[in-house]
């Protein structure tokens, strides 16, 4: 009889193949098991439900790089307000940086949470993403007006659309993964689109 570690080992691969093939939700839990040569009864003694091998496989990931964000936005409303506008560009970029390289750290994982968590609670990575950053950039917006750089006002959709188009953008490099040094091209041509795009919408 194999080891539990090396029974669990597998039953991650086959999911991580399932999953893969055919999301979440078209996956199917039996061809999971059959695939490991085992029974459904005994894959329920590692875990009670594909929702939670799902979770397994990519909940860790999920919340590091919302962490990672919400730990970036925080840090960043820390500083003296007088120098937040000096070093925005320096900061955000050095968050984004560390979530490609996470991400290409555990690749296959980060594109089952991009392209096969619907019908799953990771699957609004993209939105949640949106909503820190929105709420950010509204914060960002009331130290611009208190240092006397006050911005024209933003349409909330428009706002919304280039909020979520800059995340897209962002997570094409990880799914598609292309080479590493390719993907850190691309993103920071990307942010020296988006940080000239949002300096002239805010008239900075």
């Amino acid at each position: 009889m194999m080891p539990p570690e090396s029974t669990l080992a597998r039953i991650h691969q086959a999911a991580r193949s399932e999953f893969r093939e055919k999301g979440f939700q078209g996956a199917s839990l039996r061809n999971i098991v059959k695939s490991v040569g085992m029974t459904t009864g005994a894959f329920y003694g590692y875990y009670k439900s594909k929702e939670a091998l799902f979770e397994a496989l990519v909940g860790a990931h999920y919340r590091y790089l919302v962490g990672r964000f919400c730990q970036a936005q925080k840090e960043f409303a820390r500083l003296p307000r007088d120098r937040q506008p000096e070093v925005l560009g320096d900061f955000s970029g050095a968050c984004m940086f560390d979530m490609l390289h996470y991400a290409y750290d555990h690749l296959e994982e980060c594109q089952l949470l991009l392209c096969a968590a619907e019908g799953t609670q990771f699957a609004g990575l993209v939105d949640k993403m949106v909503q820190i950053e929105t709420d950010a950039t509204h914060d960002y917006m009331e130290v611009l007006e208190e240092l006397g750089r006050p911005v024209p006002e933003i349409d909330l959709r428009l706002e919304h659309i280039l909020i979520t188009g800059m995340f897209r953008t962002f997570f094409e490099l990880i799914i598609h993964a292309m080479p590493l040094p390719e993907a850190e091209n691309y993103l920071r041509e990307m942010r020296t689109f988006y940080t000239a795009g949002w300096m002239k919408i805010m008239g900075q």
